[in-house]
């Protein structure tokens, strides 16, 4: 049976739902995390709610890969057949930091790649009751409402959004964190995978991450491309596997990338 991919969106978009759902009933509680090799940390919701995940995608679409941060990766597949087509990307719990200090801004994000192409995306803030998906063809859409990129077309009127600061010195961006930040109009910190929203839902312009993981950037191309947008790396690369991304619009894309290697 084909399956279309306004099915797999509606499909995400319910599984994304859901997980969140399960979120909140950990949500400004009592939560203690611990913490993984990489000093980030992880709790009994961020586990769950991939459990959750997992089991229904395995369920309904037992020949999918799933690639997920709590549990790796599950190649399926049929015997002989060579790789899976369709490889699902979740982050139960993107902002983990920011969910277990009580603050809102956190995600469940999930994503299907198709052939190497991120064909689906379900960005879900549950404690803000904010939904944003899309699929190729088929729009961007913001709690049942298209979502656009903003239209300003100088940095300078815009709103730069990141997370950590002292992360871009860590990953060797101070200098281009410096040149954007001065161009811009406004910063704003403590954004994770909302800061990428912001950007497809037109409240920012641009979203730096010097660093991050195929699950936390899935979503993100399909959704800032059918809203209007460019989501990839530091170098204009429209990518989920190259370890740092920034969303902004296509009219800024040229001003933001020579800012980044003016060197």
């Amino acid at each position: 049976m084909t399956v279309s991919l306004s099915d797999y969106l509606n499909f995400a978009t319910e599984l994304a739902w859901q997980a969140g759902r399960l979120t909140l009933g950990y949500y400004q509680t009592d939560l203690r995390p611990e913490f993984k090799p990489d000093d980030t940390p992880v709790t009994i919701a961020d586990r769950k709610a991939e459990e959750l995940i997992r089991a229904r995608i395995e369920k309904r679409f037992p020949k999918h890969a799933i690639v997920g941060e709590e549990y790796g990766v599950t190649q399926t597949g049929v015997a002989g057949s060579g790789a899976p087509t369709h490889r699902w990307y979740i982050d139960p719990i993107d902002g983990t930091r920011s969910f277990v200090r009580g603050v809102p801004m956190y995600a469940v994000l999930i994503g299907l790649e198709v052939e190497g192409s991120v064909e689906v995306g379900v960005a879900y803030f549950p404690a803000l009751g904010e939904m944003l998906s899309a699929a190729r063809g088929l729009g961007c859409w913001w709690n049942g409402r298209p979502a656009h990129v903003s239209e300003k077309t100088r940095l300078q009127d815009g709103l730069l959004v990141h997370s950590d600061a002292c992360s871009f010195e860590h990953y060797d961006r101070e200098a281009a964190w410096r040149r954007l930040g001065a161009a811009a109009g406004f910063r704003a910190g403590w954004s994770d995978a909302y800061g990428h929203m912001l950007v497809a839902t037109g409240r920012a312009e641009l979203m730096l991450d010097p660093v991050m993981n195929d699950w936390d950037c899935a979503p993100f191309p399909i959704i800032l491309q059918e809203a209007g947008g460019y989501f990839g790396d530091w170098a204009g690369n429209p990518t989920i596997h190259a370890g740092e991304a920034i969303s902004t619009t296509v009219a800024l894309l040229p001003q933001v990338l020579h800012l980044i290697h003016d060197a």
